[in-house]
């Protein structure tokens, strides 16, 4: 049973990722997206970043087969403000899909817990949590240290 829900969790969190470079792609053409989406800051304090494990996700994404999901968020040896601003352009679109993702497949969680479900609607949380919004706390820490760094160029 647990082989079950968890493997429910980790296909939908997948799919969670299409559905959210999808939407994502519609809200780009918005002035929402542009005036509030991509100045989020959930977590502003760096010690709480790593009291919750950010680190630990930016470790798994460094040296595991995730650093190959997103090629376009790497600097490369010499950095203009201009290759900043464009990575920073892709780390807003890839945190942008992971929240969209993070909802949807809370929908599914929430059904589950309404359903009197716990321990299921536990186990997709857990995958949700882990596989959505741990990298969109990730996006929004390297924005921050990205940010410091266009300053500077400026």
């Amino acid at each position: 049973m647990t082989y079950k829900y968890l493997s429910f969790s980790i296909a939908i969190t997948f799919i969670s990722f299409i559905v959210g470079m999808a939407i994502n792609a519609i809200l780009k053409k918005t002035e929402v997206y542009n005036n509030e989406l991509s100045n989020l800051n959930f977590v502003k304090s760096e010690k709480l970043n790593e009291w919750i494990g950010v680190d630990v996700v930016k470790w798994i994404v460094k040296n595991t087969p995730f650093k190959y999901f997103n090629q376009k968020l790497k600097l490369r040896n010499k950095i203009e403000k201009s290759d900043l601003l464009n990575l920073r352009k892709e780390m807003t679109s890839s945190e942008i899909d992971h929240l969209i993702g993070f909802a949807f497949v809370t929908i599914f969680a929430l059904v589950k817990f309404y359903k009197a479900e716990l321990f299921f609607g536990f186990t997709i949380m857990i995958v949700n949590i882990l596989m959505n919004l741990y990298p969109s706390l990730l996006q929004q820490q390297n924005k921050r240290r990205i940010d410091k760094l266009i300053k500077k160029c400026s």
